[in-house]
C-alpha cells in the first residue's frame, strides 16, 4: 500500500508539472468566423478591410479581437488593459490573397512579425496601420509598392499607434 501511495504522489506531482508547462506555451490563433466583433469598435470584423488581430489571455476562454492590427498594440500598450498576455496573433499578410480578405486562419505571433508603418494603405477603421507579416522580404515588397518602412514588434513607436498619426523616427519605440 506504501508504494502504491507513493507511487501515486509522484503521479500527481508529474502531472501538476506537466499542467504548469502547458500554461507557458503559446496558445494557438483563433480562426476568424462572423462572430468576431471588435474590441473598441464593436462592430463585426468581416465588415472592414485589411489586418485584424486577436489577444488571447490567461484570464478569457475566448480571444479579444480587434479590427486593426495597430488596434492589438494599442491593447498592450494602454495601462488600464489586461497585462496576462499569452499570445497576439495579427493577420499574415504575406499569406493574403488581398487587402479586402486577408483570410480567415493566417496568423503569425505578432512579437515574431514584422510590421510597415507609415504606408498608404489604411486599417478596418480608416487609420493608418500596421501591417504585418511573417516574411520580412514580402514586407519590405510592400513598402515598395505602398510606401512606409519595415519594423518589428518592439520597434513600432508608441505615438503612432497611440496618438500622432505620423511616422515617427522610432526614439519611442513599443516596450
Amino acid at each position: 500500500m506504501t508504494r502504491f501511495a507513493l507511487f501515486s504522489l509522484i503521479i500527481a506531482i508529474l502531472a501538476l508539472a506537466g499542467c504548469g508547462e502547458d500554461a507557458r506555451e503559446t496558445p494557438p490563433p483563433f480562426q476568424l468566423t462572423s462572430d468576431a466583433v471588435g474590441h473598441y469598435c464593436g462592430m463585426n470584423l468581416k465588415e472592414h478591410a485589411g489586418p485584424k488581430a486577436h489577444i488571447i489571455l490567461a484570464s478569457r476562454r475566448e480571444p479579444i479581437w480587434f479590427s486593426s492590427a495597430r488596434d492589438a498594440f494599442s491593447f498592450s500598450m494602454l495601462p488600464e488593459e489586461a497585462k496576462d498576455i499569452r499570445a497576439i496573433y495579427v493577420s499574415d499578410m504575406a499569406k493574403a490573397q488581398d487587402w479586402d480578405d486577408p483570410g480567415a486562419a493566417h496568423w503569425v505571433e505578432a512579437r515574431q512579425a514584422f510590421f510597415v508603418i507609415g504606408s498608404s494603405k489604411q486599417g478596418g477603421m480608416g487609420a493608418p496601420e500596421t501591417v504585418p507579416f511573417s516574411d520580412r522580404v514580402a514586407a519590405e515588397k510592400f513598402a515598395a509598392e505602398h510606401g512606409g518602412r519595415v519594423v518589428s514588434f518592439d520597434e513600432v513607436p508608441r505615438d503612432y499607434v497611440l496618438g500622432s498619426e505620423t511616422t515617427p523616427d522610432g526614439a519611442d519605440a513599443h516596450q
